[in-house]
């Protein structure tokens, strides 16, 4: 499905609190450091980034390059923001565990899916 003639890219990411983080770049956050997650099931939660150009295996196939994070998440929060700050950091891909009893979450690094389709990020 593609975004119609009439849509623009808004460089924010909802909070889940009323209001909104607005981004400023894409500058990747290291191991260690911080990052919170923007999802429509379970809302803003934030936690550390624990392995980068991680492997994760799930049960429809492997997928490479992703970043693990000890951020919980649960069904329907795929796709959605994750963001350090005012930095864009990439693209909820999935995890275990859930927002109860904690868990892992894995996300597409921003700057990797620019690059491979020669994307641009909205900045505010």
């Amino acid at each position: 499905m593609a975004a119609g003639p009439e849509w623009t890219a808004q460089p924010q990411v909802n909070d889940y609190a009323g209001g909104a983080v607005t981004v400023s770049g894409s500058t990747e956050q290291t191991v260690g450091g911080s990052v919170c997650r923007s999802g429509s099931t379970t809302g803003w939660h934030c936690g550390t980034v624990e392995e980068q150009n991680a492997t994760v295996n799930y049960q429809e196939g492997s997928v490479y390059g992703v970043t693990r994070t000890d951020v919980c998440a649960e069904p329907g929060d795929s796709g959605g923001s994750f963001i350090s700050g005012d930095q864009a950091q990439g693209v909820t891909s999935g995890g275990s565990g859930d927002c109860s009893s904690g868990g892992e979450t894995y996300f597409q690094p921003v700057n990797l899916i620019h690059s491979t389709y020669g994307l641009t990020l909205a900045t505010g």
